[in-house]
């Protein structure tokens, strides 16, 4: 029997360009997919529990495959315990809920983004809490949802977007 490698720990970093929530995420492969998506552009992944699988899960890995090292990441055991650890400044929730479209936003380094888990979004109580913070990502009716992975990456590169409209974008970023 092979014994399984627990991923690498959380990498420290002081400070992110955003903050990418995954509240109670159930598949691997799409925390995996935005784990890359954040270490492609200087994001912290944050994970709310409960999750539908183990960080240190194969699934995980191979989704991230070699970047998952060069994540900075932090798992946390409910929504309260998020806003203790992380006093968000700028919240922005996305859900097909909303009404306010996400290009309308203008997204500032050190906000939060924050996507649902994959087969119920966010809860309602979430959204009541912060109405005026909860967007949508425009699309056909016939169309339930988007995969998590794809809304993170769409919103996460109008952000970077919109910063190298004005020159503040990351050196990296051209």
């Amino acid at each position: 029997m092979t014994e399984r490698k627990p991923i690498a720990k959380p990498a420290p970093d002081s400070s992110p360009l955003l903050h990418v929530v995954m509240f109670e995420p159930e598949i691997p492969y799409n925390a995996g997919s935005v784990g890359r998506t954040c270490v492609a552009t200087g994001c912290k992944l944050w994970l709310v529990r409960p999750l539908g699988f183990r960080v240190d899960s194969a699934q995980v890995r191979r989704a991230g495959l070699d970047y998952w090292q060069h994540l900075s990441w932090q798992v946390v055991n409910n929504w309260d315990h998020l806003l203790q650890q992380l006093a968000p400044r700028r919240l922005w929730l996305f859900s097909k809920r909303g009404t306010r479209p996400y290009h309308t936003v203008r997204y500032q380094p050190g906000d939060t983004l924050v996507y649902g888990s994959e087969s119920t979004g966010l809860p309602p109580w979430l959204l009541e809490r912060y109405p005026e913070q909860v967007l949508r990502i425009p699309m056909r009716p016939l169309v339930r949802s988007l995969n998590v992975s794809n809304a993170a990456a769409i919103t996460i590169y109008e952000a970077l977007r919109q910063w190298a409209a004005v020159d503040c974008a990351p050196q990296w970023f051209a």
